[in-house]
C-alpha cells in the first residue's frame, strides 16, 4: 500500500512538471499565431484587387432592330426562300412534310395511349390481390368489386382507342398511296 502511494505521488509530480513547462510554450505559440494573423491582414490590404471577369449574364442582351429592307421576304434563290417554302408545304396535301406531320401526330397519340393502357393494367393487377391487409377494404371487396369493374371498363375503352388509332394509321397509309405519295413518308 505504501508503494502505491509513492507511485501516485511521483506520477503527480511528473504531470505538474510537464504542465509547468508547457505553459510558457502555449503563451509563445499564441503570440506567434496573433502575429501571423496581423501580417496576413496587412498583406491583404496591400494586395491588388482581383480583376473582374465578365460572363454572358453580365452583358445585357441587345434588341436587334433591322431596317425594313432586311426583313422583307427573301427572293427565290436566296437561302431564306427554302424556309418559307417548307412552311407552305406543311399545308399542301401532296408534300412530304404534310404527310410526316400527320403520321407523327397519330403515332404520338398511339404511344401515349399505349403507355396509359400499361399503367391501367398494372393498377388492375395490383387490385386483383387475393388478400387485403386492410380489413375495411377486404370487407368491402367481398360484396362489391366496383373499383375492379371500373378499371376493367377503362382498360377496355383504352384498348378500343388504341385499335382506332392503329386503324387510322392504316387508313392514312392507304390515303397516302392513293394520293401518289411515297410510302416512305409514313415512316
Amino acid at each position: 500500500m505504501r508503494l502505491s502511494t509513492i507511485l501516485r505521488f511521483v506520477a503527480m509530480v511528473a504531470i505538474l512538471a510537464l504542465a509547468a513547462f508547457a505553459l510558457p510554450a502555449q503563451d509563445q505559440s499564441s503570440d506567434d499565431v496573433a502575429a501571423a494573423a496581423r501580417k496576413a491582414r496587412e498583406q491583404q490590404k496591400n494586395a491588388p484587387k482581383p480583376k473582374r471577369v465578365l460572363t454572358n449574364d453580365d452583358i445585357p442582351s441587345a434588341k436587334t432592330d433591322f431596317p425594313a429592307s432586311q426583313t422583307a421576304a427573301p427572293k427565290e434563290g436566296e437561302p431564306g426562300a427554302a424556309q418559307t417554302d417548307a412552311k407552305g408545304d406543311e399545308n399542301d396535301p401532296k408534300s412530304e412534310a404534310y404527310w410526316r406531320k400527320r403520321f407523327q401526330k397519330v403515332r404520338d397519340k398511339l404511344s401515349v395511349s399505349e403507355q396509359e393502357l400499361d399503367v391501367l393494367q398494372r393498377e388492375m393487377d395490383k387490385d386483383q390481390v387475393q388478400y387485403y391487409p386492410d380489413p375495411q377494404k377486404a370487407l368491402m371487396q367481398q360484396h362489391d368489386r366496383s373499383d375492379i369493374n371500373e378499371k376493367q371498363a377503362k382498360i377496355d375503352a383504352k384498348k378500343k382507342e388504341i385499335d382506332g388509332l392503329k386503324q387510322q394509321l392504316s387508313d392514312m397509309e392507304d390515303e397516302l398511296r392513293k394520293s401518289g405519295g411515297d410510302p416512305g413518308w409514313a415512316r
